[in-house]
């Protein structure tokens, strides 16, 4: 046999039915073909197809993944609790910075009358002057001021009321801090450091006076009443005295007198609570991929 002939192709020939190749003759840079439908075809086939639902699952697998991965980017995001509270800790600790001095001190407070009288009266208190931004400490008792400063005090701003026959003088201070871990924590030590037995001042924010006004003469000797309260990242604190110079009778040996006192001190001081401790919205994320 002649296996070196060439063929019309210009390639080597085939033998024709070379022993155990189980190929067809080809042509020059092809391999043989398949003698017929099955035997190696079939196999070839099989694994093409095995090979093409394979890359099918995988494509369709990260088809899915893809689309997840757009929904989740389209979901509103999730906040944790922590992440919660420093958003509404730092919304609410803007307010002290941003709402109008007389915002945060309305002009006029309403409160209720003391119960004796039977709560069928509202009394008003009103404003007589707004001090000047002043630092924790230098607004406060000095074993307050330390508390303040302590838990992280930022400023206090402070202002006084008169009642509605200028009898009663209020001074109300308002204490601001980064969160409300660290006012609650300076709520509670502060309400620690109020001295047991009737008729002795609690430590507390330091009085404001205005000239040629009822709070005039109201100086940290003449209070009778010191008390805190606050909320959100705040904590309010206010005192009450008599408005003139009248002997330095303790108010608590009066009970109309306290309680009229307290009345107001605690009408004014939730009024200013009223405005910086509002509710914050909830935080959310409005979805977008770079929110």
């Amino acid at each position: 046999m002649d296996y070196g002939g060439q063929s019309a192709y210009g390639a080597q020939a085939w033998p024709e039915g070379y022993p155990g190749s189980g190929l067809q003759p080809g042509v020059a840079g092809q391999p043989g073909l398949p003698p017929s439908p099955g035997g190696p075809r079939r196999a070839r086939n099989g694994t093409s197809r095995a090979v093409a639902v394979a890359m099918l699952i995988v494509g369709v697998v990260g088809l899915g993944a893809s689309l997840a991965g757009a929904v989740m980017q389209l979901l509103p995001r999730q906040f944790s609790a922590h992440q919660r509270q420093q958003i509404l800790d730092w919304e609410a600790g803007q307010r002290w910075r941003e709402l109008p001095a007389g915002t945060i001190f309305p002009a006029r407070v309403t409160y209720p009358a003391p119960s004796k009288l039977g709560g069928a009266l509202t009394l008003h208190a009103i404003r007589i002057g707004i001090a000047k931004q002043a630092s924790c400490p230098a607004a406060a008792d000095p074993a307050v001021g330390r508390v303040l400063t302590r838990s992280g005090c930022q400023a206090m701003l402070r202002a006084t009321y008169a009642d509605a026959t200028n009898s009663f003088v209020v001074t109300v201070g308002v204490a601001a801090f980064p969160s409300a871990a660290q006012a609650n924590a300076a709520r509670r030590e502060i309400s620690g450091l109020a001295p047991s037995g009737v008729g002795r001042l609690a430590p507390g924010v330091g009085a404001v006076k205005f000239s040629n006004t009822p709070a005039a003469s109201f100086v940290n000797s003449r209070r009778q009443i010191s008390a805190s309260t606050g909320a959100a990242t705040y904590v309010v604190l206010y005192t009450i005295g008599y408005a003139d110079e009248r002997p330095q009778v303790q108010a608590s040996s009066n009970s109309y007198t306290y309680s009229e006192m307290t009345g107001l001190g605690a009408g004014v001081a939730q009024a200013v609570v009223s405005v910086l401790g509002a509710p914050v919205p909830p935080p959310h994320c409005p979805g977008t991929p770079g929110c």
